[in-house]
This record gives C-alpha cells, sequence and structure tokens, in this order.
C-alpha cells in the first residue's frame, strides 16, 4: 500500500473515490433498521436494537477517527484510505451473512474502529487545495456525497424491496472495487516533507478535540460543529423509523425521499456554492445554512402528510451550504503539516455526537412510537434537531460578530 501510482493528485482522483464509497454506505441507509428488526418482535426492541446497533459504530470510530487521521499524517492518505475501504467491504460481507443482533454490533464496533474515509478525504482535498479555495472543494466534495446518496439508497432501496440482504452484497462489492481504485489509481497526495511522526498523546479523541478548540480561528465554534452534527446524526438515525412509524414507508419510499435529499445536495453545494461564495464570505454562508436547517427540522416534525417531507427537502437547499463553510474555516486554521489531525479531530467529535445522537434520537422515538401517527407529538425528536440548530446559530452568530469586532480593533 506503500507505493503510489506515478500520478499528480488532483480533485478529479479523491472525488471518484468518494462517490464510489457514498454509493457503498448508501447502499445500506434505507435497509438497516429493517434487517436489524428481522431479529425483534416490535417497534419499540426494533428502535432500542437499532440504537445499539448505531451506538457500536459511534463509540468505535470516535476512538478510531483521530487515531487513523494522524497515522494519515505521518504514512499517506493513500494507504488509511485502503484500510477504510477494506474494512467497509468486510463489514457489508458480514452484515449480509448476519444470523444474530450479536454479529451486527460485532461488526459495527469493526467497521467504525476502521473507517475514517470522509475525515481523510477532507485532508486530501486540503494537501492539493490553497486555502482561499478550500470552501469551493470542500462543497463540491460535498456534491460527490450528495450525488452518491442519490444513486446509493436509491439503489439499495430497491434491492432492500425484495430481499434486505442484497444490498449489503452490493454495498461490499463497490468497496471491493473502491479499494482496487485506490490501489491502482489514486496517486497520495501528502509529499514526505510535509508528513509528521505520529504521537499517541495527540491521536486520543480527548487530546485530539482539545487540538481542534485550541486553532485559532476557531474557538466556540467546536460546539456549534457538535451541535450541528448532533442535530444532523438525530435526523439519520431516526428517519427510516420515523416514516415507517408515521406514514408506513418501506425501503423503497425511504430510498425515494433519499434521492431527492441528494438532488438538493448536489444543487447546493455543486452548483450554487461557488457563485455564492463569490458574494458572500464562508461565515455569513454558515449562518443562512444553519438557520436553513433549524427550519427544516422543524418543518419534518410538523409533516402530516409524506409529500410534505419532500416540500421541507426542497426549501432546505441552503442546507447544505453551512458545513462546506465551516470545514474551511477549521482547514484554514490547521496549517499545512496537520490537516490529518484536525480533519481527523472534527471526524472524532461528529462520531462522538453519532454516539449521543441514536441515544437522544431513539430514545426520544421510543417515547412517541406507540401514539397515532395523527399526534403531532410523534415529531419530538425533531423538533429537538430544530432547537440543538438553532442555539448552535446564535453561538456561531455570536462568535463571527466578536470575530469581526476584534479585526477591526486591531
Amino acid at each position: 500500500m506503500s507505493s503510489s501510482p506515478n500520478r499528480t493528485p488532483a480533485m478529479g482522483f479523491i472525488m471518484a473515490a468518494v462517490l464510489i464509497d457514498m454509493i457503498s454506505i448508501g447502499l445500506m441507509v434505507p435497509v438497516l433498521p429493517h434487517i436489524v428488526g428481522t431479529f425483534t418482535h416490535s417497534n419499540d426492541e426494533q428502535t432500542s436494537a437499532f440504537l445499539l446497533v448505531t451506538m457500536a459504530f459511534g463509540v468505535a470510530n470516535f476512538v478510531g477517527s483521530p487515531v487513523l487521521g494522524a497515522l494519515s499524517d505521518r504514512f499517506g492518505r493513500r494507504p488509511v484510505l485502503l484500510i477504510g475501504f477494506a474494512g467497509l467491504a468486510l463489514s457489508f460481507f458480514v452484515t449480509a451473512m448476519a444470523t444474530a443482533l450479536w454479529m451486527l454490533v460485532v461488526v459495527r464496533l469493526f467497521s467504525g474502529a476502521m473507517q475514517a474515509n470522509i475525515a481523510i478525504a477532507n485532508a486530501y482535498v486540503a494537501d492539493i487545495t490553497a486555502p482561499e479555495d478550500r470552501a469551493r472543494r470542500f462543497g463540491q466534495l460535498g456534491a460527490m456525497f450528495g450525488i452518491g446518496f442519490i444513486l446509493g439508497p436509491f439503489i439499495g432501496g430497491r434491492l432492500g424491496h425484495y430481499d434486505v440482504h442484497w444490498p449489503f452484497i452490493a454495498a461490499g462489492c463497490m468497496a471491493v472495487l473502491n479499494w482496487c481504485y485506490g490501489f491502482f489509481v489514486l496517486p497520495e497526495s501528502l509529499p514526505l516533507e510535509r508528513r509528521t511522526p505520529f504521537n499517541w498523546k495527540k491521536a486520543n479523541p480527548v487530546s485530539a478535540l482539545r487540538g481542534l478548540a485550541a486553532l485559532k480561528g476557531v474557538g466556540s465554534l467546536v460546539v456549534v460543529i457538535a451541535l450541528s452534527s448532533l442535530a444532523q446524526f438525530m435526523l439519520h438515525m431516526t428517519w427510516v423509523l420515523y416514516t415507517k412509524f408515521k406514514f408506513g414507508w418501506g425501503p423503497l419510499e425511504v430510498s425515494n425521499s433519499l434521492l431527492a435529499v441528494g438532488v438538493v445536495s448536489v444543487v447546493s453545494q455543486g452548483v450554487l456554492l461557488k457563485p455564492l461564495l463569490a458574494r458572500f464570505s464562508p461565515q455569513r454562508l454558515a449562518l443562512v445554512g444553519m438557520g436553513s436547517a433549524s427550519l427544516a427540522y422543524l418543518g419534518f416534525g410538523l409533516a402530516s402528510e409524506g409529500w410534505m417531507m419532500y416540500a421541507v427537502i426542497a426549501f432546505n437547499l441552503l442546507g447544505g451550504v453551512a458545513a462546506a463553510a465551516v470545514q474551511s474555516i477549521i482547514s484554514n486554521a490547521a496549517g499545512a503539516h496537520h490537516q490529518g489531525q484536525a480533519m481527523g479531530a472534527v471526524s472524532s467529535l461528529n462520531s462522538m455526537t453519532a454516539v449521543l445522537a441514536p441515544v437522544i434520537g431513539l430514545t426520544l422515538l421510543g417515547w412517541v412510537s406507540h401514539l397515532p401517527a395523527s399526534d403531532p407529538r410523534m415529531g419530538l425528536p425533531f423538533f429537538t434537531c430544530a432547537a440543538l440548530q438553532a442555539v448552535g446559530l446564535m453561538l456561531a452568530y455570536r462568535f463571527f460578530h466578536r470575530q469581526r469586532a476584534a479585526l477591526q480593533t486591531a
């Protein structure tokens, strides 16, 4: 894995790798709660079992992400990406063959520990991009996430409509394909002179988060990222079961809704972000995006018909620009020699919220899952997401306002 193809690293290479990666992950999204449901006998049992499975991944990823990020600063991005692709492939195949709930828990632990693909991809982009262009490049990477979430859930929902195991077999094959692409095609982005020694003290998740908070120009944005990430993961963790309980959706209907989310994400980050950055600062776009997301969460909770969910998805067109804007601010603060560590810390922060999200979101959903579908209280998880995002918006506004005032004073 240490030998790299004799190619100049470019945006197109990592975009292709991320696209294949997100398609493979997207394949399982509409069906994972349903495959968990094959080992349970009621809504309450299914919610609790899905909580256990998702927590296993989050805990392992929280510990593993900063380690893999620091390893990528030492040995390069490409070897760590190959480890992630291999771990994904194995986890998908084992999930397809699982015959008991404990097997799903074990394989999600393994997958979480081995996977830091998104963090390493962000570090790859930072390696090859000037600081002033990073917001736009992160937006392009976000567009690849969107396309992956168009194709992956769309295919996974249709395969899962016939058999909930088929999407995992297909996802495993896609992950193997991505490993082959990474081994034979993907060039290394981090030159030898910019690599840094591995340090276990800095690689543990607590130290990584402290280092992230200490970055100049980031400050309380760490809390903003945590709140936004928690709200987003709560949405992800509850979407499939919520729409099943509320509207009677199955894998096919869920895949159609995620198709809409992917289309909006591609338009937002792949088409609109560049002209928006030409007129507005990343800070302003972050605020607008967080405001849009807060209203969208409220809309999801209030929707009384399935078609209303699509209307809210379309309304939240600018919600996707916030993540790319904040990502560029953090990347610019990290410096050229510590992109892997910084992006690993962000990934670890996201993983920490991914541990909390199912606990909070699925617990809230469990409280209201017995209610009639027409009861407005069914939207409790999404109302909580809206409140979290609103608090993050206020903190970000205050941070950017103080930062601007300090620059004017200076």
